[in-house]
């Protein structure tokens, strides 16, 4: 299929792309290799998984896909945007240059055609950039033409249909964590569709902007509505089965936010028992969560449970505002990028991790680094990679 019969067939449901494989040469511990990523053919998974100590090399991959994923999302913004290039500490010891490249496919997928060619190849776009050190001068090199094509395609679908989706690409680093919950709203501040991408592919997080935008959204739906707090306190005052207390809530649930209803749905499918992420008012301002029909002031949770839920949460708002004319954005397509999944987690709340990211998110391509093999037990048809002395080799976990 060329890339101008591709453009005109392309629904605007798409997004579909997934990273194919990665190639590095003499980046950081890796001399020459290339890497497949699920899914793989005659596998349903879109996990892959990268297994090895610290200092194995596993951040080194990440950061090489961000590297070249940050240039798509750069050229989807504007025609000439930049993305980042290698870091000169990076280049391999010993080594006068270095190179990564990366190839993205954008599947022929029966989601997108039901009368598609289930034997038709997939588009394949494939790009990449190097950094050089000859006689105390650097040079940089990028070969950006198939990038420039596919981030054209997807400018295109926005001008023709603003409501078409985009593809969500993110990379939650080691450096994430969840120091404090802002929820006093910047002036100045866009949620629009290209929001999505706002420091998507930043090298440290703390989710700040998850929830400033909550607070914006649920200050939106209120507008509309009547607030969870005035709900609670009528049913306090009136009781739940009263006819005023009926009507409000019908009131309520009508005009639900679309995007907030994602992360609600996200976390409560992610987080068994959890329900209900709201902002209270009383007695000061506070985002709250009901865990097993108790309320809590999200503060109050795990470092593990905050995590996990800023993460959910972020990927969820991603995917909505990615996807805004999707019936479930959470079943938008995208890359996701996490390193050492397993952070803040309790061992036992480890094991199904893989498989409930999978399942929450089944759309997502997901490229994983963690130190913990134990927690590959509970998956299915993962793809695994070992990570040993700048080496990488395929594991079959089962």
């Amino acid at each position: 299929m060329t890339f101008a019969k591709h453009l005109t067939d392309w629904n605007t449901e798409g997004g579909l792309v997934k990273i194919d494989s990665l190639k590095l040469t003499n980046v950081g511990r890796f001399n020459d290799i290339t890497v497949h990523l699920a899914p793989l053919s005659g596998s349903h998974s879109n996990v892959t998984v990268f297994v090895g100590i610290n200092g194995a090399g596993k951040t080194t991959l990440l950061k090489a896909l961000t590297t070249c994923l940050s240039w798509l999302i750069a050229r989807i913004r504007t025609r000439k945007g930049n993305g980042s290039h290698i870091a000169e500490e990076d280049i391999r010891n010993g080594t006068p240059a270095a190179i990564v490249s990366i190839a993205v496919a954008e599947p022929a997928h029966p989601r997108v055609n039901p009368e598609s060619d289930p034997d038709e190849e997939d588009d394949v776009f494939v790009w990449g950039m190097s950094h050089s050190k000859q006689e105390g001068k650097t040079a940089l090199h990028s070969s950006l033409e198939d990038v420039n094509l596919l981030a054209y395609h997807y400018r295109t679908l926005l001008t023709a249909d603003d409501s078409a989706s985009l593809p969500l690409i993110a990379y939650y680093p080691v450096e994430r964590s969840v120091l404090e919950i802002p929820l006093k709203i910047k002036s100045g501040q866009t949620f629009d569709q290209l929001a999505g991408y706002d420091d998507s592919l930043k090298h440290s997080t703390d989710f700040r902007r998850f929830f400033e935008w909550f607070r914006e959204r649920e200050d939106s739906e209120n507008e509309s509505g009547i607030s969870d707090s005035a709900l609670n306190e009528i049913a306090q005052k009136l009781g739940a089965e009263s006819e005023a207390w009926k009507t409000l809530s019908n009131l309520k649930a009508s005009s639900r936010d679309s995007q907030l209803t994602a992360v609600r749905s996200a976390i409560a499918a992610f987080m068994p028992g959890f329900t209900n992420l709201r902002i209270q008012r009383r007695p000061r301002l506070h985002m709250a969560i009901d865990k097993d029909g108790v309320t809590f002031n999200v503060a109050q949770l795990s470092q593990g449970e905050k995590s996990m839920l800023a993460l959910v949460g972020d990927i969820a708002r991603r995917l909505a505002m990615m996807n805004p004319s999707l019936d479930n954005p959470l079943h938008g397509n995208g890359i996701v990028l996490i390193d050492e999944i397993e952070l803040h987690l309790h061992p036992n709340s480890q094991l199904s991790l893989i498989s409930q990211l999978s399942k929450t998110f089944p759309n997502c391509q997901l490229v994983l680094t963690t130190q913990a093999p134990a927690m590959l037990s509970e998956t299915q048809d993962t793809l695994v990679y070992l990570l040993n002395n700048g080496e990488v080799h395929e594991h079959n976990a089962h």
